[in-house]
């Protein structure tokens, strides 16, 4: 696995290994990169396509935004709440191989007006579910603004997320993403679950 994780940053272009504590509270989580064998599973799943617009909350270092332009050819939307983290993704940014693709935002997640060309969100348990509920808000806003089908996607949700996304009117069930296969240890949070905005 770690041999996978330097092989695709070196290909990108970018630096997006290891974790990050400093920032994290009790409404904001470490920074932790979603596994490349994970996003390549997502990639190969045919539900980000190069017509598609992924925003992807808690960005940390961009890696998700540059894996997915690159093999799916979609356009990336990263928001970042920590400014270290931002500023490491900008340096990204300007080496990486599929820069056109890819945009960046500091602000707070909450307070982030979602564009009417995202059809995708990714979350990998950024923040708290007080603040995935402020987000769900913003999701919402944009979809009465422009009504459209807008994918969720969760890798690895807690408990407390999947117990408010199945109870969520505004949201359908569609599909999971198996990864549990990736890794030695079974653990059944190894999954992307997929919801759709209704």
């Amino acid at each position: 696995m770690v041999h996978n994780e330097r092989k695709w940053d070196e290909l990108l272009r970018i630096r997006t290994s290891g974790w990050d504590w400093s920032n994290a509270d009790s409404h904001h989580f470490p920074y932790e990169p979603t596994d490349y064998a994970v996003l390549e599973r997502l990639a190969g799943s045919g539900y980000i396509k190069k017509h598609n617009t992924v925003l992807d909350y808690g960005c940390g270092k961009g890696r998700v935004e540059f894996f997915l332009s690159h093999q799916t050819k979609c356009k990336t939307i990263g928001v970042e709440y920590d400014d270290r983290l931002f500023l490491s993704a900008m340096n990204n940014l300007e080496r990486a191989v599929s820069k056109h693709k890819v945009a960046f935002c500091l602000e707070c997640a909450e307070d982030y007006k979602v564009p009417t060309k995202v059809d995708v969100c990714y979350f990998f348990n950024p923040f708290s579910v007080d603040i995935l509920k402020s987000v769900m808000a913003r999701i919402m806003e944009s979809y009465y603004i422009k009504p459209r089908d807008i994918l969720l996607m969760f890798y690895y949700p807690s408990d407390a997320y999947m117990s408010y996304l199945m109870t969520n009117n505004n949201l359908l069930f569609v599909d999971e993403i198996y990864c549990m296969d990736l890794y030695e240890e079974e653990n059944d949070r190894e999954r992307i679950v997929i919801f759709q905005v209704v």
